[in-house]
């Protein structure tokens, strides 16, 4: 198992470790519902230094990178991100990322790539396949260092306390470098929490000073736990869950992400436009269940008593206070308002199709 720098850290706040694609990560400190309630009522932070952060340069390297991405990377320009997908040649996803147009330095153009821990290896592998050859360079700018995810409603005022800089003007998804204890800090106001909140990277000393400061000031040390009923509510996909190799962004409803009105030639996309045409055979959906039973992963999901569909992600909502959860149904069954069931040990407890996000910040 792997270890972050945060490792030992987490571990003096009360952090218990599990194993988590490759590494040893905390999945609760005070209690999985405390942490979820501390990031939606006030500041909650998480160690997140087991995800890839790639640095991707060279000439017309967003240009190069529009071939792997079904989404318009000109709609980004420095200091912007955008939330997007790696496909393969089926149309299916390889892995989601945030990519981040970091403009020209050095005069060249350099982006940066947040990448899940477990597809981190292929993701670099794939990339390195597809834009090497094209003169753009691709390395790991975590390089050891950490990566902290600080969120909530009170997460911009504790960081312009820290940087002494006013953040009202840094829109979401956007990103700038900062300053905190005389260290420089990568700030990107992205998060998997449905709550505003930036995801920083700065070097393993800096960020263990600032664990340790913000601890001290009161913030809450969040695991895995948290991390999965926040995103969950917020209806975020989970790769390896919701979304994966054999299912497409248009099957995920993920459409808002497929932009085939540009006249740019994508890995996948003859796939992705021949569904646009045809349509898809499932789609994902939020389902809110009836009763107080969860749904968890892989269980079946009923139509009339006859099974249609799998539970992908489900858990009990501490903000709303009742089980939710997403599956893949039949396109026919994805209605707003269909009526289906789950089997839970046994029982087919009723369920809903429902809008998406389950939560929203009003």
């Amino acid at each position: 198992m792997h270890r972050t720098p945060l490792h030992e850290l987490c571990c003096a706040a009360g952090g218990r470790m599990v194993p988590f694609a490759g590494w040893e990560m905390a999945v609760q400190f005070g209690g999985v519902i405390a942490e979820h309630k501390a990031v939606r009522q006030s500041c909650g932070m998480f160690d997140i230094s087991h995800m890839g952060f790639l640095k991707l340069e060279g000439p017309g390297a967003k240009d190069k990178l529009q071939g792997l991405v079904p989404s318009d990377l000109q709609r980004i320009g420095p200091g912007e991100a955008a939330y997007t997908v790696l496909l393969n040649e089926a149309g299916g996803i390889i892995d989601d990322l945030i990519i981040y147009d970091n403009g020209v330095v050095a005069g060249v153009d350099q982006l940066y790539a947040v990448i899940n821990a477990a597809c981190a290896d292929a993701d670099t592998a794939w990339l390195e396949q597809h834009l090497l050859a094209a003169g753009i360079e691709i390395s790991n700018h975590k390089a050891g260092g950490i990566l902290l995810a600080l969120q909530g409603p009170e997460a911009a005022q504790r960081l312009e306390q820290l940087s002494g800089e006013d953040l009202s003007g840094l829109p979401r998804f956007g990103h700038r470098q900062l300053q905190i204890n005389g260290s420089a800090v990568f700030a990107g106001r992205t998060g998997y929490t449905g709550e505003d909140g930036f995801e920083l990277l700065l070097s393993a000393p800096a960020g263990q000073a600032l664990w340790q400061q913000l601890l001290e000031a009161g913030v809450t040390p969040c695991g895995l736990g948290a991390r999965d009923s926040l995103r969950l509510e917020a209806a975020m996909h989970l790769y390896g869950s919701d979304m994966n190799s054999t299912t497409s962004p248009l099957e995920a409803s993920l459409g808002w992400l497929v932009h085939l009105e540009m006249p740019i030639d994508f890995i996948g996309r003859e796939v992705l436009e021949q569904q646009t045409n045809q349509g898809v055979a499932q789609r994902l959906v939020g389902l809110q269940l009836q009763g107080r039973a969860i749904a968890r992963h892989g269980y079946p999901v009923l139509h009339n008593s006859e099974v249609v569909g799998e539970i992908t992600s489900g858990s009990w909502a501490p903000s709303l206070e009742l089980p939710i959860a997403l599956a893949y149904v039949p396109t026919a069954l994805a209605k707003l308002g269909t009526e289906l069931s789950v089997d839970i040990r046994g029982r087919q407890e009723p369920a809903q199709v429902v809008k998406r996000p389950f939560y929203r910040r009003s």
